[in-house]
């Protein structure tokens, strides 16, 4: 008996390799490499824009080296007053965010869920958000002030529209069907909102929230360059001003990095909390 259990041990084994070998390791590489290729691309990029630099087919007084931008910025990197420049832009970003999401996520929810409420706002709403939020900067100076609080409520402007449209398209889009089958198993508003709205409408939530935090991001950079609030915007003002171009790139290579680990955190959050809808699976190929 020992010797047969043994043995069915060590084909089943055998056949787990297999499967493995078959399925499992040319996923495993699939991913491996989708994950290398924008690596590859952007170390690609880099050696072909230093070419170009060095053999003058770009001026250098024009775009640095990349070589120097990468220097400079490990040099900023070292210093005290850059994470103190990364830290007032990133509190710019998150309250201006915060703001947005407190004000359009729970408006839109309420607007999205009556038909009537949609087509009253629809017009207004279309005519007022293709305005870009920094035009209104001269109000809002007169209004708050130069500081933070200027910065904060540009975000917050810039991000509420795609947060708003977001939730409540996510909401006047739940599939009339299952909103039906609710009824007829007589769930009240509140459980039907529960269980049904707020679920479908959760994914293009997080897609505009997504969307949010690199207008976010834009904003802020972008109002410290213009107002001259503290921060890498103001920074990359300072350092253009003075003629010194390689820290220029730098810091603006700097507010990139930031985007990216952005996108790549609220990507993953998003796989997290939504692993339970179809589109995430489909994704992760499950």
């Amino acid at each position: 008996m020992t010797d047969l259990s043994t043995q069915a041990t060590t084909v089943e084994s055998h056949s787990r390799t297999i499967r493995w070998l078959r399925h499992g390791a040319p996923a495993a590489a699939g991913r491996g490499l989708s994950a290398l290729t924008p690596v590859l691309a952007t170390v690609a990029i880099v050696a072909g824009l230093q070419l170009l630099v060095a053999t003058g087919a770009i001026d250098e007084r024009v775009f640095p080296r990349p070589t120097s931008i990468g220097s400079e910025l490990w040099d900023h990197v070292q210093q005290g007053s850059f994470w103190e420049s990364v830290l007032r832009t990133l509190e710019g970003w998150a309250l201006g965010l915060g703001l947005a999401i407190v004000v359009a996520v729970p408006l839109g929810i309420a607007i999205g869920s009556s038909s009537s409420a949609y087509r009253s706002v629809r017009f207004v709403v279309d005519f007022v958000r293709p305005i870009p939020s920094i035009a209104l900067l001269p109000l809002f100076i007169l209004l708050f002030g130069i500081g933070m609080s200027l910065k904060t409520y540009i975000v917050a402007l810039g991000c509420f529209f795609p947060l708003f449209f977001q939730t409540m398209y996510g909401v006047q889009s739940v599939d009339p069907i299952t909103l039906e089958t609710a009824r007829a198993y007589r769930l009240g508003p509140v459980m039907r909102f529960v269980f049904v709205s707020l679920p479908g409408a959760t994914p293009m939530i997080a897609t505009g929230l997504r969307i949010s935090a690199s207008i976010a991001l834009l904003l802020a950079v972008g109002t410290e360059m213009v107002v001259g609030v503290p921060g890498i915007g103001y920074d990359i003002y300072r350092a253009q001003y003075a003629g010194e171009r390689p820290a220029a790139f730098a810091l603006i290579a700097a507010s990139g990095v930031l985007g990216i680990l952005m996108a790549i955190g609220f990507n993953r959050l998003e796989r997290v909390t939504l692993r339970w809808h179809p589109s995430q699976r489909r994704e992760s190929g499950e």
